[in-house]
């Protein structure tokens, strides 16, 4: 693999304010100054890629809307990912799941083969562990090259919100650790 050049991140998250684009964009700058210091990172908002509920009958009715299109050719564009995904009822977020849905209609291979870490952080023990394991389970169905993940519990515990980084030795550790198999 060439070393990655241009990085997309995004937390699989609507919420103002997500932890997971606070472990994102952390994640994305810790690569940058530390890994890939000439790295170009694009972090992507889902609130900027609203669109209608998926359904088979509506695509029929408008087509597939340019919010997917445009999301879609940015991982197009990229050399690998950073994704943070939200745990909502022990799955993914309504808002990533919409945007995921879309992608998918344009190509099945929504990652198209991109190398990825993804990421996932709750306020409880379990870091949403479920919605990573979910996405690390079905990557290959949608040709992600997962190269490392991290599960981050009890996020206001471990994370210093009021400087935006890890504050729990072990895991920003570990972070660095995911991260340096992009490179």
């Amino acid at each position: 693999m060439t070393t990655p050049q241009n990085i997309l991140a995004f937390a699989a998250s609507s919420s103002s304010t997500s932890i997971n684009k606070s472990l994102v964009t952390h994640a994305a700058n810790v690569l940058k100054a530390e890994l890939l210091p000439s790295a170009q990172i694009t972090t992507l908002d889902l609130n900027d890629f609203e669109m209608p509920i998926f359904s088979v009958d509506r695509e029929q009715a408008g087509g597939i809307p340019e919010q997917a299109q445009t999301f879609f050719k940015a991982i197009g564009d990229s050399d690998a990912l950073l994704i943070s995904y939200a745990e909502h009822n022990g799955s993914y977020s309504s808002a990533f799941k919409n945007v995921f849905d879309w992608c998918s209609r344009i190509n099945a291979e929504v990652f198209q083969n991109k190398p990825m870490i993804i990421m996932s952080s709750s306020p409880g023990p379990y870091g949403a562990s479920n919605v990573l394991k979910t996405a690390n389970d079905s990557a290959g169905f949608f040709a992600a090259d997962i190269r490392g993940s991290l599960s981050v519990p009890n996020f206001y515990d471990t994370f210093d919100t009021e400087n935006g980084k890890l504050s729990d030795d072990k895991l920003s550790a570990e972070l660095r650790t995911q991260l340096a198999k992009l490179v």
